[in-house]
């Protein structure tokens, strides 16, 4: 699956509870921009309105050799999903403090798909605990890596 556009951010700002997969509509125009590479879903989300999920606040750039009829770079842009997981999606954006936020953006065949997670933010505190778990991991390779026997044992 090549990706297009990933958000780094998300999987530092977030705690992920549950991703999907979503089919994204798009105009011609849109999908040539985003095989050029011209896209972010840094600051996007979506959001479950009137029984559809929508993608707001993801850039992607007008087609450079568009027309008059080119795409807004902000428009939003409906997500497809089943209706099962809409309703689920609505049930576990209604809680307080739980968001819907893209992941990545990528090709599957020859559509756009949306990696969309449920998503809680995480607090200063608990960043910081993600830090030193990294770092503790880090350090438990390197002195494993380098505690390792060297040759054969003899007799």
């Amino acid at each position: 699956m090549p990706e297009i556009v990933s958000n780094p951010k998300a999987r530092r700002d977030y705690e992920i509870l549950e991703s999907f997969e979503a089919g994204v509509v798009l105009r011609g125009t849109e999908v040539k921009s985003l095989r050029a590479g011209h896209g972010q879903i840094a600051d996007a989300f979506a959001r479950v309105e009137g029984g559809e999920v929508w993608l707001h606040n993801a850039h992607i750039e007008e087609y450079t050799h568009g027309n008059i009829s080119n795409h807004r770079p902000k428009a939003p842009r409906k997500l497809l999903l089943h209706r099962h997981e809409i309703r689920h999606l609505a049930e576990r954006a209604s809680v307080k403090g739980v968001s819907l936020i893209p992941l990545a953006l990528y090709w599957k065949g020859n559509k756009v798909k949306v990696q969309l997670a449920v998503a809680r933010g995480k607090r200063e505190f608990d960043r910081r605990e993600d830090i030193k778990r990294r770092e503790l991991d880090r350090e438990l390779r390197r002195s494993t890596m380098h505690s390792k026997p060297r040759g054969r044992a003899r007799k």
